[in-house]
């Protein structure tokens, strides 16, 4: 046997019956995996879902009876700064490194504004449920989508497009026909949640921004609401003083209490919103970080339907036709813009993937053509 004959010889056939086994067992890792993916999902969503909605029919149930909706918040932003300090302290024993410090410039300049828009925004939400139902909070709340859409393009992380006009006009109009003759409109409830919504556009892409620059350390969402805290409390503080100083003073609820009991009872019922408070904001950092900010989006708009449907059926709240259609209108707007989204990070992934196998094929390119050279010297 010649050489050429050996290097001339094909190589050795796998068996078909090797060939199936393999494919077979690749498939049903591929189909765990996304089992995997979707339970992961679906848990994550229902854990998010069960301390948003429950934190909403919280605040509408607790206020019906504690007139005190800033003092309730700070009780709830203590909370939340203790269960983080906790757990950074866990963390801090059990891995044995320190936890992210910021610095106090750093401090001052990039987390001060974020946590005093923060504030504002939960303070005014709350506040306005003395005021309107909760079907119209949550329908005005969602008008947030448009100050984010303001306030991204106003800070360069969205390019203005077509598609982004017709989202703010869908959102817009929704929203004035699911207010229009509204059996239970509240014009003073309805301003503040506006104003909350405002500073909420405000508050999410401050954080935005804050949680992208990884040079501050922030990406753990109990580091992010440890640092938060501090400035939200003495932000929200002067206002609950000048609103609320004087009538929690005077009040048999606390300070005044006539039955120690009741007084348990009602600090127990402020703790219990605390852990509701802290479950929502870790549950919301969670879900991003462990899926994507477009399953955000789109959780968001399902569970704004369940609060309204749980609303309306429970709370007694009432909807026409023309509320439900400006709803129709407003999450149809909400669901465009997720769409919008998820094509435009869709094309920018296909951008990289075709750059990558240009990249590619010009290497194999260069190779073969050294190879060839190599054989003719």
């Amino acid at each position: 046997m010649t050489w050429e004959s050996v290097s001339s010889s094909p190589a050795p056939i796998i068996p078909e019956v090797q060939q199936r086994s393999g494919i077979t067992r690749m498939m049903k890792f591929q189909c765990c995996s996304i089992l995997w993916k979707i339970c992961l999902t679906v848990g994550l969503v229902l854990f998010y879902y069960c301390f948003s909605i429950g934190i909403t029919f919280y605040n509408k149930w607790i206020l019906k009876k504690f007139h005190f909706p800033l003092f309730m918040t700070l009780v709830h932003l203590l909370m939340i700064f203790l269960l983080s300090a906790l757990c950074r302290a866990l963390m801090t024993c059990f891995s044995g490194h320190s936890q992210v410090v910021m610095s106090w410039p750093d401090y001052l300049k990039k987390v001060t504004p974020t946590a005093l828009a923060t504030a504002l925004d939960i303070g005014l939400s709350n506040w306005s449920f003395l005021y309107i139902t909760v079907s119209l909070y949550t329908m005005t709340k969602s008008s947030a989508v448009l100050f984010i859409l303001f306030f991204a393009l106003l800070f360069k992380l969205e390019e203005l497009r077509p598609g982004l006009i017709v989202v703010v006009l869908l959102i817009s109009g929704g929203l004035f026909m699911f207010t229009f003759k509204s059996t239970q409109f509240d014009s003073a409830g309805f301003v503040l949640v506006l104003i909350a919504s405002g500073l909420g556009g405000i508050r999410w892409t401050l954080t935005q921004i804050l949680m992208q620059k990884a040079e501050l350390g922030l990406q753990n969402p109990i580091d992010t609401m440890f640092h938060l805290q501090p400035v939200m409390f003495l932000g929200l503080f002067p206002l609950f003083l000048y609103i609320e100083g004087l009538h929690i003073s005077t009040s048999e609820l606390l300070f005044r209490f006539q039955n120690t009991q009741e007084l348990l009872v009602l600090l127990g019922t402020l703790c219990l919103g605390g852990l509701l408070a802290f479950g929502l904001g870790y549950s919301e950092f969670l879900l991003v970080s462990k899926t994507s900010s477009l399953t955000l989006s789109i959780a968001g708009i399902f569970k704004e339907l369940c609060i309204l449907l749980l609303a309306t059926n429970l709370l007694g709240d009432e909807m026409s036709l023309l509320n439900w259609l400006g709803f129709g209108t407003c999450v149809s707007g909400i669901a465009l813009h997720v769409a919008l989204k998820t094509s435009h990070s869709k094309g920018d992934e296909t951008n990289k993937l075709h750059r990558g196998s240009m990249r590619a094929d010009m290497e194999l390119l260069l190779r073969s053509h050294e190879d060839e050279e190599e054989e003719e010297t």
